[in-house]
């Protein structure tokens, strides 16, 4: 078993330090808001830190799922920073989503301190932390991996080594890159049923398993329909993700023309109010505009 901090106990972190602890893993929490990490150290008998390198010391490995860019670097970096509190041959697992380019530039630094860095950003959403049944992208060097995936094993239940540091990141925004395609054209396909006067619920049975079906359909077809948004993974947090997207395509000449749309539309779905709800919120804008 392994001594890890854990940085960050939102609606993902908090489950996925609770799968580390229940694997047998001494755990030590951070968060900003420090009564939460008090919470979880009383719930899952660890111990919670006032800052980022104090929850670091020791720790053999040390995970953070914090919000962007901004926040990993705040929890890595200065004087309170988890590297100022990692030992030599430590390895820092990042779980959030972030651009390859600040990945790029931690990595360089945590190597130059002897540290290790693996990004590894998850896809399964909330229902995914909790039930310890995330999918895990990484980068980075192969040695480093082959040592953290056993522990990501606590909430994983598949976990794969892309490519060398940041491939991680890249394989998220693909991730995202699909999704958003596939959520709008089930939208469209949705509204397109009721618009027509037939039941599209007798409809996704028909085409659900065939080649127009997707994860998408089989688990929100009828929450969509009956217009109800108040799970999964959030449209502020959708468009935090492609915006790392549109910005990663800029540098390296890909082109996004359907993602840069959707994206948009994710807008549009904001200025409704719904920044808060589930990315199948895209039919809602479709009945709402037309």
């Amino acid at each position: 078993m392994a001594k890890c901090a854990f940085l960050g106990l939102g609606v993902m972190g908090y489950p996925m330090a609770g799968h580390l602890a229940r694997a047998g893993h001494e755990v030590t929490v951070y968060n900003r808001t420090v009564s939460k990490a008090e919470k979880w150290a009383t719930e899952h008998g660890g111990a919670a830190a006032p800052t980022p390198r104090e929850a670091a010391m020791g720790a053999d490995f040390v995970m953070a799922c914090v919000g962007n860019d901004d926040d990993l670097r705040s929890v890595c970096l200065g004087g309170d920073g988890a590297f100022a509190g990692m030992a030599a041959g430590a390895i820092f697992v990042d779980h959030t989503t972030v651009s390859p380019m600040v990945t790029r530039e931690l990595q360089a630094i945590a190597a130059e301190q002897g540290k290790g860095f693996v990004d590894a950003p998850v896809s399964g959403g909330q229902a995914g932390a909790e039930n310890g049944q995330l999918v895990v992208m990484c980068g980075g060097e192969q040695a480093q991996y082959d040592a953290a995936e056993p522990v990501i094993d606590a909430y994983s239940k598949l976990c794969r080594r892309i490519g060398d540091s940041g491939a991680g990141q890249v394989a998220k925004s693909v991730n995202q890159i699909c999704i958003a395609g596939l959520v709008q054209g089930l939208s469209e396909g949705l509204a397109f049923a009721e618009k027509a006067g037939i039941d599209a619920r007798k409809v996704v049975e028909v085409i659900g398993g065939g080649a127009a079906g997707s994860w998408q359909m089989v688990n929100r077809y009828e929450t969509m329909l009956d217009d109800k948004f108040e799970h999964g993974f959030a449209v502020d947090w959708m468009r935090k993700d492609l915006a790392i997207c549109l910005a990663t395509a800029e540098e390296n000449g890909a082109s996004l023309p359907v993602t840069a749309l959707v994206d948009q539309f994710y807008k549009d779905v904001q200025n409704m109010g719904g920044g808060r709800w589930d990315t199948s919120s895209l039919v809602k804008r479709l009945k709402s505009f037309g």
